[in-house]
């Protein structure tokens, strides 16, 4: 099962959140939890994130990068889901072999991050706080899918982007089947 863990604060004026989903929706073994849905008050049912979780080969966090990170939403359910004897621990093995896909959308384009852009470093300064995250809790950390730019793409871009998405899906879940698995 793949869960799709998405966390877009105003997912209606998402033009490629909206693409990214779509192109995803219908995949068979999809579970999708979109967290600002879910919990408008930020009152996370940790139980059943966890089961959610628990069910899963293939763990998808998307979401847009608020600030060089994630959405206040998603460090808050890493914060209060990944918990140690849960997630990490001597007895937090709950999230060991599984799989992880950063997808991610950023409003600045690709030559905004590098010295002299506007952000004045390379995005690849910012992925190891998520993959960390992800690697501490015992996880296979995937390439991540970063698509830049995402309100600056014209339609064929945002379209081949939400293919490559699909795609991308498709291929974790085939490598994070149980027989597959490098436990």
């Amino acid at each position: 099962m793949v869960l799709l863990i998405h966390a877009h604060p105003y997912p209606q004026h998402s033009r490629a959140g909206s693409a990214l989903l779509a192109a995803v929706r219908d995949l068979p073994g999809l579970e999708l939890r979109s967290l600002y849905d879910l919990y408008p008050d930020f009152d996370i049912d940790v139980a059943e994130e966890q089961a959610a979780l628990q069910r899963a080969r293939l763990v998808v966090w998307l979401h847009p990068v608020y600030w060089y990170s994630v959405p206040g939403m998603l460090k808050h359910w890493f914060d209060v889901v990944l918990l140690r004897g849960f997630a990490y621990g001597s007895e937090g093995t709950a999230l060991h072999g599984k799989h992880c896909l950063w997808a991610c959308t950023t409003g600045g384009p690709q030559d905004s991050y590098a010295p002299g852009g506007a952000h004045e470093r390379p995005f690849t300064d910012f992925v190891a706080p998520v993959e960390q995250t992800a690697r501490f809790c015992g996880m296979h950390w995937l390439e991540p899918l970063v698509l830049q730019g995402a309100h600056l793409i014209d339609e064929a871009q945002l379209a081949s982007a939400a293919a490559s998405f699909r795609q991308r899906l498709l291929a974790a879940q085939a490598i994070a089947k149980p027989d597959n698995d490098a436990r």
